[in-house]
């Protein structure tokens, strides 16, 4: 029998992708009592439903072309676009076909390209070859990908002091949370997000905490189809559990486990030696409780409450996680018998979050994937080769970055998050298995496919999540086609005349 009807108590203005959404409420003021009730969300027997994440229409993942070589410094190149214009186009036509890496020829003279790609929206053509890396042409010339990313280095004393700061606040939480006869007694701490994955770019100010509670035989029911979001019950549930509490009809409420988690947290940081640390507002439909400490350097801190499950994975991961073939079965099956999480990341429905809601979190696995992400085990070790596919994330983040600092929430860039970025980085990895198509001296023109596949997902409106296949991330319900157009074009003008963006700010 379907659960009884669950409250959606709030409107949707904004809502982020990824773990590392900021949240909580303002301030140190007091927690209201209980929140205000809007209309009701529909729940599962519905018959519209399309909560957060859903896949939409369900199409061929992209593929990218191989691409043609771009072209040399020009003497004049175009103007850099301006927020109220659109990129032009770059001049001219294509040149023949430069020669390619794997015949060791010199490399022919280049222009740059008319900006290209494969048709928008639905109705996509036959599926395109996998960007092989190895098998590309030459990359432009025109940038210095190397001086970029040395910009980007993190100072050592700065990242000594942050991590000191961070790790101090995040082992007292995690003592207060589980002294006396806590609700979440027994939690324990994980680390993520990109400062522990390597690849924090620009400066060690922002971390994610995830604190994790164990709760042994769960059910899970997913909400409306969404292959992501899920009602969590007890299987059996004792009498006198500390849970009972944040039950709503036999289900597991996360809008009252992170209510009661945000309270904990705003009193304990009062307590808190030798650290201004205040808790900022609350971020509509976000699961994390957002820290700002202030002294000794500004940082901010998104703490999550994870559900642990050690059970076999949701049925909709099946065919998720695609790395047979590139660090191997065994490796896959070795990471598919981990834990899987929930975090109170509410399912969207119009307007609307369901608050009941928890979504499927596999942060920890990225964090594995991206530690040992060669297929060779010594793949940027001492003794082994240096591969370039951090580099090449980190870069992918820097371009996000500095387009919506440029931008704004112009047009809506505001919906696009680094979790996008990594994601299509990874099946890039997925598709280019081999590490001698990452070669470090190759940083240029591997880093130049990347954004060909990002370009071809934002194009084709389809990004699979890499753990959910059916989770289609730039659905239009995600985000709508024409932020995806402009953030498109500026991408291509980007791409098209050697990344100028990465000298501004």
């Amino acid at each position: 029998m379907a659960p009884p009807r669950r409250k959606a108590t709030r409107k949707a203005s904004e809502t982020a992708s990824g773990v590392s959404a900021p949240c909580v409420e303002g301030g140190l003021s007091a927690e209201p009592s209980e929140p205000a009730a809007v209309p009701e969300a529909p729940r599962p027997g519905a018959r519209r439903c399309g909560a957060a994440g859903a896949s939409g229409s369900r199409r061929e993942k992209p593929q990218v072309r191989a691409r043609a070589a771009r072209a040399e410094d020009q003497a004049e190149g175009p103007a850099a676009p301006t927020a109220d214009a659109e990129p032009p186009a770059a001049p001219g036509h294509p040149l023949p076909r430069a020669s390619t890496r794997s015949r060791g020829t010199a490399s022919s003279a280049r222009a740059r390209r008319p900006q290209s790609g494969p048709p928008e929206g639905p109705g996509l053509g036959p599926r395109a070859p996998s960007p092989h890396l190895g098998r590309r042409e030459e990359a432009p010339g025109a940038w210095k990908p190397r001086a970029v990313l040395e910009k980007l280095k993190l100072s050592r004393q700065e990242i000594s002091v942050a991590a000191e700061v961070v790790n101090r606040l995040g082992d007292h939480l995690l003592r207060r949370l589980n002294s006396r006869e806590s609700e979440f007694k027994g939690v324990d701490l994980l680390r993520t997000g990109s400062y522990y994955e390597r690849v924090k770019i620009s400066a060690p100010n922002e971390f994610d905490l995830m604190f994790t509670l164990e709760v042994p035989r769960i059910q899970l029911e997913e909400y409306c189809n969404s292959s992501a979001h899920y009602f969590v019950k007890f299987k059996r549930n004792p009498k006198g559990s500390p849970l009972d509490q944040f039950l709503e009809g036999g289900i597991l409420s996360a809008s009252k486990m992170l209510f009661k988690f945000r309270k904990i947290i705003k009193e304990e940081i009062k307590h808190i030696e030798d650290t201004d640390v205040i808790m900022e507002r609350k971020k509509r439909g976000s699961p994390a409780v957002t820290l700002l400490i202030r002294k000794p350097r500004e940082i901010s801190v998104d703490i999550i409450l994870a559900l642990e499950s050690k059970s076999s994975w949701p049925a909709s991961t099946q065919k998720g996680l695609p790395i047979s073939n590139w660090l191997g079965t065994k490796v896959k099956d070795n990471l598919k018998r981990q834990p899987f999480y929930l975090v109170p990341k509410h399912a969207k429905e119009g307007s609307l979050f369901q608050e009941e809601t928890w979504r499927l979190s596999f942060s920890h696995i990225e964090k594995a994937i991206l530690t040992n992400h060669g297929q060779t085990k010594t793949c940027c070790e001492t003794e082994g080769v240096k591969c370039c596919r951090k580099e090449c994330l980190k870069l992918m983040k820097y371009l996000l970055e500095q387009l919506k600092k440029k931008f704004g929430k112009q047009r809506g860039l505001d919906k696009f998050c680094s979790y996008h970025v990594k994601t299509a980085f990874l099946h890039v990895c997925t598709q280019n298995p081999h590490d001698s198509w990452w070669l470090y001296k190759d940083l240029e023109l591997c880093f130049d496919n990347c954004v060909t596949y990002f370009l071809q997902c934002l194009k084709t409106e389809h990004l699979e999540h890499y753990f959910i296949p059916d989770v289609n991330l730039f659905s239009r319900d995600e985000i709508g086609k024409p932020s995806k157009e402009f953030l498109s074009k500026q991408i291509e003008y980007e791409q098209n005349n050697g990344f100028p963006v990465f000298d501004e700010f």
